[in-house]
């Protein structure tokens, strides 16, 4: 079955040529020129995998992320002129799941989009409840198998290292306090002077960051705890 792909980006030319070698490739495609429009779109059809513009006129690529991801879990690979690191990280901590700097090479795009949808169809398919999926940006967990995969690599965690990773994606957005952390995982009561959490922390980001120093994962909030 052929995959369905929907262009968003306000730039003709560019819905024009990402849509001509996407069909060379055998992919359906269908071109909006607005982030809003694409929302309407949604609610009518079923899409494969979304190319979203950041910079865009009415509602930014960023705050349409978001609202897809509240509802659809589809891969969205982010399209910006912009290539600062604080961009592609605040195109990932909104739900996407890669993110291309404009001008780029229509091939690495290709790839890119056949990437996402083997992922995507892998982990999403009919035999797998999507419920004990978890997938942030680049991250997927499955908490069936208590599998970790970063980039499309299988990542190995300790049990301990696995449960704090998946207690923090199911509260995503939450600030969970090291006590909290402590005795939910450990389930026993917790000593202000013990460090355990804050060690197996680092040993997950040294495991699932790209730069464990700057996460874009688990995220620390001075005084009060961590979250994803």
């Amino acid at each position: 079955m052929e995959s369905k792909i929907l262009i968003v980006d306000d730039d003709k030319d560019i819905r024009n040529l990402i849509s001509v070698y996407l069909e060379n490739e055998g992919m359906r495609t269908q071109k909006v020129e607005d982030a809003i429009e694409a929302l309407k779109l949604l609610e009518k059809r079923e899409y494969d995998l979304i190319i979203l513009d950041i910079m865009m006129p009415n509602m930014d690529g960023i705050e349409a992320c978001m609202k897809i991801r509240q509802e659809r879990n589809m891969p969205i690979i982010m399209l910006s002129a912009k290539s600062e690191d604080i961009d592609k990280i605040q195109g990932l901590a909104s739900g996407a799941d890669d993110y291309l700097s404009k001008p780029f090479n229509p091939l690495e795009l290709i790839a890119r989009v056949k990437s996402q949808l083997r992922r995507y169809k892998k982990y999403n398919t009919e035999t797998n409840n999507t419920k004990n999926v978890i997938e942030i940006g680049d991250l997927t967990i499955n908490t069936d198998t208590r599998q970790v995969w970063v980039r499309e690599k299988e990542v190995r965690l300790t049990p301990k290292e696995f449960d704090i990773l998946e207690l923090l994606s199911r509260n995503k957005g939450i600030v969970l306090s090291v006590e909290k952390i402590y005795e939910t995982v450990w389930k026993e009561d917790f000593f202000k002077s013990d460090n355990t959490v804050m060690v197996h922390i680092t040993k997950i980001r040294d495991k699932i960051e790209e730069d464990s120093k700057h996460p874009i994962y688990i995220k620390t909030v001075w005084g009060t705890g961590y979250k994803i």
